[in-house]
């Protein structure tokens, strides 16, 4: 099986892992109250299908345009970027306090992630204007973020490269 190419980017907070730790300790703990030895391994069990079961339903928008980005169908993901979008919007409180509700040490929120995955696809299918105007929008919701900026020096690299490609050197005619 071939690995994708396609550069995936997971920022972690250490707040966030830390909650996420502590949480685990708790699962951990009330297994090994309700069976011992058992139970570490039960409360163990139970913080990761958890973990996965809320980012599999809560993230399911976010988790396919992963997928389809792996897979090189950048038009595809962008609704479903979209959706994540939308989805984070309408339910902040979600994306705020994502080391609880979704278990998860991500230390870039769900809605940044979604607009900084958007310019990318943009980029991918040849749409310049509108990865650099959703990197824009990042960046005016989220300041400093350093994918976003990244992304809007490129752009502006390769506009110089086209226009100093498409002027004549000095001499030419």
């Amino acid at each position: 099986m071939q690995m994708s190419q396609t550069p995936i980017v997971r920022p972690v907070s250490k707040v966030n892992s830390i909650i996420n730790v502590l949480a685990l300790l708790i699962f951990v703990i009330v297994g090994w109250l309700l069976g011992q030895e058992r139970g570490i391994f039960v409360g163990t069990l139970f913080y990761l299908a958890s973990s996965m079961l809320l980012r599999r339903v809560i993230c399911r928008h976010h988790q396919a345009g992963i997928r389809l980005c792996k897979k090189k169908a950048f038009k595809d993901a962008l609704p479903e970027f979209q959706k994540s979008l939308v989805f984070f919007e309408r339910y902040p409180w979600v994306d705020k306090y994502r080391a609880v509700t979704l278990l998860s040490s991500a230390g870039m929120g769900y809605r940044e992630m979604a607009l900084v995955c958007m310019g990318f696809c943009y980029s991918q299918i040849g749409d310049g204007d509108e990865a650099k105007s959703t990197y824009e929008e990042c960046i005016r919701r989220f300041p400093g973020n350093g994918m976003a900026e990244a992304a809007l020096r490129m752009i502006d690299s390769a506009s110089h490269q086209e226009t100093a490609e498409a002027r004549p050197l000095d001499g030419e005619i």
